[in-house]
């Protein structure tokens, strides 16, 4: 089979946020929270989002950017310890075509009156549709955490 290929890679981000475990936890579980900072481009177009949070449960998000092909995000969540530890798989479609199948780690931990938060993310990028070193991948994730911090803002 011609044209199949896959390019792995992994990164990590720390980010300490000044708000207790227990409250940037509940920014991932809530879906009004989540929806509110999730997203990382701003002029994409959001058409979808459902979160079903808990072992087994999804979460979908279908947004759009000018002029281009809809990307979708679909998760299944595989492990939740509240205010500690999430983990989830997920899939990206650019249209239909599926670009890549990725595994996440969200750490939280006390830290100084707030949250260290830890998420590590293993990559694997479908039938050339690389990103090297997932630079890409990171950076969205990046701007999505700093949203984050925003919501978590008093």
């Amino acid at each position: 089979m011609s044209g199949r290929s896959t390019a792995h890679a992994t990164f990590t981000i720390e980010r300490l946020y000044p708000a207790s475990p227990s409250r940037v936890f509940q920014a991932w579980a809530n879906p009004d929270a989540k929806r509110r900072w999730f997203a990382c481009h701003d002029d994409w177009a959001a058409s979808d989002y459902a979160l079903d949070f808990r072992v087994g449960g999804r979460e979908r998000a279908t947004s759009t950017p000018p002029n281009a092909e809809p990307h979708h995000y679909d998760a299944i969540y595989r492990d939740i310890v509240p205010d500690r530890r999430i983990i989830y798989s997920y899939d990206m479609r650019l249209g239909e075509v599926r670009i890549s199948v990725s595994l996440a780690t969200v750490e939280l931990e006390p830290h100084e009156g707030g949250t260290r938060l830890t998420l590590t993310e293993q990559a694997v990028f479908l039938d050339g549709y690389d990103d090297p070193d997932a630079r890409d991948r990171e950076e969205g994730t990046r701007i999505g955490l700093e949203n984050l911090a925003k919501v978590l803002q008093p």
